[in-house]
């Protein structure tokens, strides 16, 4: 049952995923400009749908988009390339290993951290 040739990785413990320690460069860059995206896309949002002579929409959720979410360049690098994780040594988590990280927000930490 246990041969010489039964002590590969898969056996000793199933699959072998690797993720990279932390980001790279041109991962970094590239989240930047996605983010930069979406603030120009929630500015393009709020200016066709703003009412004349005031400053909000009437819509609930383009107007915290607009005034209330974080944009790229006034977040902290610490908030940009990590998110929250309670069960983290120092409850941050690397952004790159979160699920779907490219396709969702993680802009807005939970409340008093």
């Amino acid at each position: 049952m246990f041969g010489p040739f039964r002590s590969t990785l898969a056996a000793c413990g199933g699959y072998l995923w690797k993720k990279a320690p932390r980001l790279s460069p041109p991962q970094k860059y590239r989240l930047r400009q996605r983010m930069k995206l979406v603030d120009r896309n929630i500015e393009v949002l709020y200016q066709s749908l703003k009412l004349t002579g005031q400053d909000l929409t009437g819509y609930k959720k383009i107007d915290y988009l607009k005034f209330d979410f974080p944009k790229e360049s006034e977040m902290e690098p610490r908030d940009k390339y990590s998110t929250f994780n309670r069960k983290a040594k120092d409850y941050r988590r690397s952004l790159h290993l979160e699920p779907k990280w490219t396709k969702r927000s993680f802009r807005v930490n939970p409340k008093y951290f």
